[in-house]
């Protein structure tokens, strides 16, 4: 048996608060990294097709999105429960 305070509902595992806004902030910046790498990818001048070029564009307006999302979300967690 595990540590009290662990183990929650039906015996699944609790995590506290600091081990979610790290999970995010990591999530955030793997987010920001694609960001980057797609926002090279569009500025280059190589012969990208228009349809790549299109799915690319695509993809980092969803990815900055998901950006706003997980920072808003981040911002939002507590470091400490306040008392």
């Amino acid at each position: 048996m595990e540590a009290a305070g662990l183990w929650g509902v039906a015996g699944r595992q609790m995590r506290g608060r600091s081990w979610i806004k790290a999970l995010r902030q990591e999530e955030a910046r793997q987010v920001r990294a694609r960001i980057a790498e797609l926002e090279r990818d569009l500025m280059t001048t190589s012969s990208q097709g228009r349809h790549r070029r299109l799915e690319a564009g695509h993809e980092l307006r969803n990815a900055k999105f998901r950006l706003k999302r997980l920072e808003e979300c981040i911002a939002e967690i507590p470091e400490r429960l306040e008392r």
